[in-house]
């Protein structure tokens, strides 16, 4: 038989905290771990920003920009999650997916938040073909539509 597996205080990944034995007030801990799943479940951000929002809403949340100040300050690239009338810092993770519901696009995190850019429309050039460029188009449309690109 396998030994039993032992655990440090918190999750590797996103330090949700684990409860022990005999422990006092579990109801915090489990309480804290709920709050950083539901701001991370389906996560969606309200944009990207360096100050907070004067009255934020319980369940909304924002990209830390760079020169964050206020409560911010210090959370560069981290995840402000609004619970229960306090800001929860989340650092992101590769593979996190996060919806910008600003733009409308999906950003994903491998190393850093990243986004595609929208290409340009075609236009120009000696030999036109209009079915192509209208293809094109189609696809940049779609692109837009399924949260690839912005739709901005």
């Amino acid at each position: 038989m396998s030994d039993p597996l032992s655990f440090t205080s918190a999750s590797p990944r996103f330090s949700l905290p684990f409860l022990f034995a005999g422990q006092a007030q579990k109801e915090f801990t489990v309480n804290e771990a709920h709050a950083v799943i539901d701001a991370l479940m389906h996560c969606a951000i309200e944009g990207e920003a360096a100050t907070p929002p004067a009255s934020p809403a319980d369940g909304k949340n924002w990209l830390v920009a760079p020169s964050a100040n206020g409560d911010w300050a210090g959370q560069t690239g981290k995840l402000a999650c609004r619970q229960a009338g306090n800001w929860l810092f989340v650092t992101p993770r590769d593979g996190m997916l996060v919806l910008n519901r600003t733009t409308g696009q999906q950003m994903r995190h491998l190393g850093d938040w990243q986004v595609a850019a929208a290409p340009a429309s075609p236009a120009g050039g000696t030999t036109i073909d209009a079915e192509a460029r209208s293809a094109i188009v189609a696809l940049i449309g779609a692109l837009r539509t399924a949260g690839v690109l912005p739709t901005v």
